[in-house]
């Protein structure tokens, strides 16, 4: 099953199952030195893919309210939320109506 970097909710899980991957024999076998390097790029890469950019955002009070109120009812965090729908959106998962 090939699998994306955004299937993966937070670094540690990639990591934790590309280590998988490796111990599994599913990827070519490296010498105990290669692993280290590859281990340590992976981490540094995964670091880099998901950095976050801090933004302006002007929302309405309504909104704003309603949003948190979901958010604490399916227990993720509001801005969580935003950029979920921002990334689906931009990948093309969800349509905007206007």
């Amino acid at each position: 099953m090939n699998k994306h970097f955004d299937d993966f909710q937070t670094e540690n899980k990639l990591i934790e199952t590309l280590e998988a991957e490796i111990e599994r024999g599913e990827w070519k076998s490296l010498r105990k030195e290669e692993k280290e390097n590859l281990k340590k790029l992976l981490k540094k890469g995964a670091k880099n893919f998901e950095k976050k950019k801090p933004i302006s955002l002007r929302i309405s009070q309504r909104d704003l309210k309603l949003l948190k109120r979901k958010s604490l009812e399916i227990g993720i965090p509001y801005q969580t939320i935003i950029s979920a729908l921002i990334r689906q959106y931009v990948e093309g998962k969800i349509k905007l109506e206007i």
